[in-house]
């Protein structure tokens, strides 16, 4: 997939091991809007929260009220971008960044890679782990802020959540005090600026996904959905599985149940190269040495007996 008549939102994030944003230019209805007299509000949405496969990309998009009033939701047909096939989808979208048919609709994207996420979730010590609902709120925030920084006035946000909505309600509302949240589970469904924002994560996600798939050198088969249960995908991680880094980072989030399975049965059945830190070795070499004598010692303090010093990579080159 060549940069050429691609979306923007792509284009910002092709081949980037870490996090991207893109931010459209803001409209000028919107730049030229009397916020005192015209309410702009926000629909916010994601795409690849549960894929194994490619970045979650969460998309906003805002326009006036009286534009997805009176344009949006009578002439386009707007919905939960997983109802809406894909090249409806992604019509609807180059309405948005290239004939600007919709020309009155701000848009940004974030797309945090799977390097990123997994990185996140494993972080040591497991205290300090950024889990994905932590990511997904501090990505929303993020993009909240860009397009106020844009100057853009924001009355009302609208948000899809799949966890709790009251809890993450009250801590935007904390946020971005003076502005009006509304979180709610199937908003994608309900309201018609954030069935936008879901089509430009969802259209954004699935040309990531493609480029890289076609670009992965590795076999042919494939990628399939992403998620765990699409049988191409486990197909895929079957296949595409090397034996000392599993798989890319920049396409595979290891965080993943799935990739752990796998990775576990290529260390049991030896198709795989386990590999131990110095620091767990270590550590299983000083508890083996350490032991209680209670027959011998009236105080119980701990003995060490005598063993082979242990060698590694560190004591060995500085011997």
């Amino acid at each position: 997939m060549t940069e050429m008549n691609q979306p923007p939102t792509v284009v910002a994030s092709l081949d980037k091991l870490h996090t991207q944003s893109y931010f459209s230019p803001v409209p000028e209805a919107i730049s030229d809007a009397d916020s005192q007299k015209e309410e702009i509000i926000m629909g916010i949405d994601e795409a690849g929260r549960g894929p194994v496969i490619g970045p979650m990309v969460y998309a906003v998009a805002y326009c006036t009220r009286a534009y997805q009033d009176e344009t949006l939701i009578p002439n386009y047909d707007f919905d939960d971008s997983k109802k809406l096939t894909d090249p409806v989808r992604r019509q609807l979208f180059k309405l948005m960044y290239d004939s600007k048919d919709i020309d009155a609709v701000g848009y940004a994207t974030t797309c945090i890679t799977p390097c990123d996420i997994s990185s996140g979730m494993s972080r040591f010590p497991p205290t300090q782990q950024y889990n994905l609902n932590e990511q997904a709120h501090d990505t929303t925030m993020a993009l909240i802020q860009g397009v106020l920084d844009q100057n853009v006035h924001l009355s009302h946000i609208y948000i899809d959540t799949v966890g709790p909505p009251h809890t993450y309600q009250l801590k935007l509302e904390n946020r971005f005090p003076g502005i009006k949240f509304t979180v709610a589970k199937k908003a994608d469904s309900l309201y018609c600026v954030v069935s936008v924002a879901s089509v430009v994560a969802k259209v954004t996600r699935d040309l990531l996904v493609e480029h890289l798939e076609q670009n992965h050198p590795q076999n042919s088969t494939r990628m399939g959905s992403g998620y765990p249960s699409d049988p191409r995908t486990k197909t895929w991680l079957r296949d595409s599985q090397q034996p000392l880094f599993g798989w890319p980072t920049d396409i595979v989030r290891f965080s993943w149940q799935t990739c752990q399975t796998l990775l576990d049965k290529a260390a049991d059945d030896g198709t795989g190269i386990q590999l131990e830190w110095e620091e767990d070795l270590v550590d299983k070499k000083n508890k083996a040495m350490l032991t209680w004598d209670y027959s011998n010692n009236s105080d119980n303090i701990a003995t060490v007996q005598q063993a082979d010093k242990l060698i590694t990579l560190d004591s060995w080159y500085h011997a």
